[in-house]
């Protein structure tokens, strides 16, 4: 049998270790059948073995955020209640030292006849609070929550809004050295959705271990150092939170996790082009010029620690950046227009082809995307060795920094089907004389308009 134990924390040694866990249910057909097995007098066998977790393993050490994906079970919430004790692995273990406020679902661990403040005292008690610290934590589960009158009535007369609200109100409020969060805040409305957003990075401030599972890329990207994929059960990627989110995509995809390439092989040995040149000579060139092999390594904005994958079928095989008189320019500056345009070429009959594009920060957090879908836009159906362009114009209010952009073309039938994407394609680095926090820039100017004969007062 599995074990899971706790342990006073120790500097630098991890706070939660799983080792070769698995869990398994028993599956039975009907109620009818747990009966016959619980009552055969041989133990006749009425159910199917099912493997949530196999042979899992990992460890988190203090400070660390970790962004679990995998899709629609997986084993995600299996792994979280496990470490949380709320179940026993079947083999393995797990040890967590500290303690640990877990947000596992709407109203885990509530009486629906106990009050939102009887519920909390439980859970405070429950953590290992003394009565004198849970009095103290109350006002300010309270306060966090804001549910008003409702913190004095029963649980069962709850929006699941206000579940959620005093689930974390009070999940945070027990002094946890983990916070385990498995989707639970998105039934949540904007404001709170803030404050909860604003206590998290408070956590990873105060280098609090924080273990999220989502389905949000984007959320891994932004938020963990780390992210871990798991897929039937089985831990298939452990490590950087934007490669993992490549290897999710592709599961989401239904391809095979790492079967694209990080690097493309050059073709043809075709030299770069050079960043000042005439535009419009370019452009008609690019337009009316049959692709021989892949041109994208030429181009002068071109990231050679792209990633690609896909089914085959098409292939994107080049591309333009155009900016006033310049093509592919080292440095494109804030508040311009700039000119994408992209080249495909099909390898078999697609009947709703569609095509895509992401705009991602250094860090993998998505800036903008849009894709033909989206937009409405009516791609003609193509045939094996049919070419198409696809143009986005972007105006390029951002910060200075560098972005990356991903493309993608899918075959959107009754069945998406992704033909081939190429993340971090394109390495666009952006200038801006107008020092700006965030990622965006919308051109915010402060100016002083008081009056000259306003006099200043002084309140004593």
């Amino acid at each position: 049998m599995g074990a899971v134990s706790a342990c006073l924390p120790v500097s630098l040694s991890p706070v939660v270790r799983v080792d070769n866990v698995s869990k398994k249910f028993k599956l039975f057909a009907s109620p009818a059948n747990r009966l016959k097995e619980a009552l055969h007098p041989f133990r006749k066998k009425y159910h199917n073995d099912f493997w949530a977790l196999k042979d899992v393993s990992f460890s988190v050490p203090p400070g660390q955020t970790v962004g679990i994906l995998g899709r629609n079970g997986s084993g995600k919430s299996t792994l979280l209640q496990i470490i949380c004790s709320i179940l026993r692995p079947t083999l393995g273990s797990v040890s967590a030292c500290g303690r640990i406020a877990a947000l596992l679902e709407l109203g885990a661990g509530f009486n629906p006849e106990f009050t939102g403040r009887d519920n909390a005292i439980f859970q405070c008690r429950l953590s290992g609070l003394t009565m004198n610290e849970t009095r103290h934590r109350l006002e300010l589960i309270r306060e966090f929550a804001d549910i008003g009158q409702f913190f004095d009535q029963p649980v069962k007369t709850y929006s699941s809004g206000m579940f959620v609200r005093l689930a974390f109100a009070t999940a945070i409020n027990v002094d946890p050295d983990i916070l385990v969060i498995d989707e639970a805040l998105a039934v949540g409305d904007a404001r709170f959705q803030r404050k909860c957003y604003q206590q998290f990075l408070d956590y990873q401030q105060g280098h609090k271990t924080i273990l999220l599972v989502t389905h949000s890329i984007d959320i891994v990207a932004r938020h963990c150092d780390r992210a871990i994929l798991l897929d039937q059960g089985r831990l298939i990627k452990d490590g950087d939170p934007k490669e993992v989110g490549d290897a999710y995509t592709e599961l989401l995809f239904g391809l095979a996790v790492d079967g694209g390439k990080r690097t493309l092989a050059k073709t043809n040995a075709i030299k770069p082009v050079s960043s000042q040149v005439d535009a419009d000579g370019k452009l008609d060139e690019f337009l009316f010029t049959h692709p021989g092999g892949d041109r994208c390594p030429s181009r002068c904005t071109y990231n050679k620690s792209e990633y690609v994958y896909g089914e085959g079928g098409g292939a994107i095989v080049d591309y333009l950046v155009v900016s006033g008189s310049s093509q592919d320019p080292s440095v494109l500056q804030a508040h311009t227009c700039v000119d994408l345009y992209v080249k495909v070429v099909y390898e078999r009959e697609v009947r709703s082809p569609t095509f895509g594009v992401t705009i991602q920060t250094l860090e993998g957090m998505i800036v903008s995307g849009s894709s033909t879908n989206l937009r409405k836009v009516v791609v003609r159906p193509v045939q094996p060795g049919d070419v198409r362009i696809f143009k986005i114009r972007l105006q390029l209010a951002l910060r200075a920094g560098d972005y990356f952009v991903s493309c993608g073309i899918a075959d959107h039938g009754d069945e998406l089907h992704m033909l081939q994407c190429r993340n971090d394609l394109i390495h666009l680095m952006v200038g801006n004389e107008h020092p700006v926090s965030g990622v965006a820039d919308l051109g915010i100017r402060i100016s002083d308009e008081t009056p000259a004969n306003v006099e200043a007062k002084t309140c004593l």
